[in-house]
């Protein structure tokens, strides 16, 4: 199946400049939707995960779901002042601004920034991180430089 076809570009988002790679089409077609798990759920299987870290939002929609095919628990990483209990919180700096995650500290997944913050976050709380994946990467944003030491996948890759 070819996603490009389904994921709508929406240009200028979240500000001027930016091409912005909107999933709502892709999670609205079912059949996208459910070939994207399938794909996910197989990548998974062959890295031995015990337990699955998302990122809010987007890691959520697809890792909540996977994590449950997979039979194994979420570990939610969001932003700052959103989880109740002890965190631990990591600063990062994205292509248009800087922000921050947080992950309980007993809980131990664009630019490589965000997912190597909560890689760093994961480390922290005690665990390893068997390997990163991503339903779209953007290969002009060069993050897969800065995650050289993970085992990536990818489902869908934008060169431009």
């Amino acid at each position: 199946m070819d996603y490009k076809k389904i994921i709508r570009e929406v240009p200028d988002f979240p500000k001027k400049g930016i091409l912005f790679y909107d999933i709502t089409t892709l999670l609205s077609n079912t059949d996208a939707f459910k070939n994207i798990l399938d794909e996910m759920t197989a990548k998974a299987k062959s890295m031995n995960i015990t337990k699955l870290a998302a990122i809010e939002s987007r890691g959520f929609i697809f890792g909540a779901p996977l994590a449950q095919r997979l039979g194994i628990p979420l570990i939610p990483i969001r932003k700052p002042g959103k989880l109740p209990y002890k965190t631990k919180r990591h600063e990062y700096t994205l292509e248009y601004g800087k922000d921050a995650i947080e992950i309980h500290e007993d809980a131990v997944l664009a630019t490589g920034g965000t997912i190597n913050a909560a890689a760093e976050l994961v480390k922290e709380c005690g665990a390893s991180v068997s390997g990163l994946m991503f339903v779209i990467e953007l290969n002009f944003l060069h993050g897969r430089d800065k995650l050289s030491n993970y085992k990536i996948e990818s489902l869908v890759r934008y060169d431009s």
